[in-house]
C-alpha cells in the first residue's frame, strides 16, 4: 500500500519545531503500523493557527472557539471514500498556536504536544473515538503506545 500525504502549512513560524518531511514519514509509519489496505491511501494535513481552526470548528462542529486538532474521517461512512486509485482516510487540521499553548499548560515540549495531537488526529481517521469512557481508554492507550514507540514520551 502506498500512502500519499498532502501537507499544507498555512501559518508562518514554527520551522524550528516542524520538519514537514519528518512529519510525513511519521504519518506514513503510523498508518502502515495501524491500518491494512489493499488500496493506496490518501490523507491531508493542514497546519494552521487559532483564527483559522476556530472558523473550521465553528462551521463544522458548532463550537466557536479554537481547538488543537480536528479530524474529518471519511472511513466512518458505510461506503469507503474512494477517489481514483486512493482510499481517502480523511483530513486533519492542527492549530500550531494551540499546540504551543497546550505544551506550556501541560509542561510538555512543543514537539511532544504536536505529535500527540497529530497521533490523536490520525487515530480518529482510523476509526478510534473517545466519546464513551471505554473507547477513550482504548484510544489513550493506543496514543501512548505510538508516541512511546517513536520517542515522544512525557
Amino acid at each position: 500500500m502506498n500512502i500519499t500525504v498532502e501537507l499544507t502549512k498555512g501559518i508562518e513560524g514554527y520551522d524550528e519545531f516542524i520538519d514537514l518531511e519528518t512529519v510525513e514519514d511519521y504519518i506514513k509509519t503510523v498508518i502502515e503500523d495501524e491500518y491494512e489496505s489493499e488500496r493506496d491511501i490518501y490523507m491531508s494535513l493542514l497546519l494552521t493557527g487559532n483564527e483559522h481552526i476556530q472558523i473550521v470548528n465553528r462551521d463544522y462542529r458548532g463550537k466557536d472557539q479554537p481547538t488543537d486538532v480536528i479530524s474529518f474521517a471519511y472511513l466512518d461512512s458505510e461506503d469507503d471514500f474512494i477517489l481514483g486509485p486512493y482510499l481517502t482516510l480523511g483530513d486533519i487540521v492542527i492549530s500550531l498556536e494551540r499546540v504551543e499553548e497546550q505544551a506550556k499548560d501541560y509542561g510538555h515540549n512543543f514537539k511532544r504536544e504536536f505529535y500527540y495531537v497529530l497521533t490523536h488526529g490520525i487515530l480518529h481517521l482510523l476509526g478510534y473515538d473517545h466519546i464513551e469512557e471505554s473507547d477513550k481508554k482504548i484510544m489513550r492507550k493506543k496514543e501512548e503506545e505510538i508516541l512511546e514507540k517513536h520517542g515522544h514520551i512525557r
